[in-house]
């Protein structure tokens, strides 16, 4: 069986930004994933926060070129991107209000923890403590 990897947004900018501290380790552990066949999965609001985060910390080409390749994983089925649908939008709205008590989650994170769910993920490529942090068996993939 395909094991199926949720990239989050701390990746795709660890892997972006070479001042980036942890870019040698996401280099090599997205290497490890595409390596291994992994199916990898990410999503709009996940692209949404990148692209944002992106363009304030790396040289405009740079930002560019990076987003261009990505979209053309996700054009060759090499990453797939999954649409926070209205029922998901709903569903991490209802997370949302349960973690009252983590108030400094980002509304992204719950639309992807709530796609992860769906699609019965339970492997984020990370670093972002938040998915361990609502116990929902989410596994970070770490150093």
């Amino acid at each position: 069986m395909v094991e199926t990897v949720f990239i989050d947004t701390w990746a795709w900018l660890a892997l972006a930004n070479r001042r980036d501290t942890n870019h040698e380790f996401a280099k090599a552990y997205y290497a490890k994933l595409t390596t291994s066949g992994c199916k990898l999965v990410t999503s709009d609001y996940v692209l949404d926060e990148l692209i944002t985060a992106l363009f304030r910390n790396v040289v405009y080409t740079s930002a560019v070129q990076f987003i261009e390749s990505l979209l053309a994983a996700i054009t060759t089925n090499r990453v797939l991107l999954e649409r926070v649908t209205e029922p998901r939008f709903i569903s991490a709205w209802s997370l949302r209000r349960k973690y009252k008590d983590k108030p400094d989650i980002p509304f992204t994170d719950f639309t992807s923890m709530v796609t992860m769910q769906e699609l019965a993920i339970s492997k984020v490529f990370t670093g972002d403590a938040h998915f361990e942090e609502v116990h929902l068996g989410f596994e970070i993939l770490r150093k």
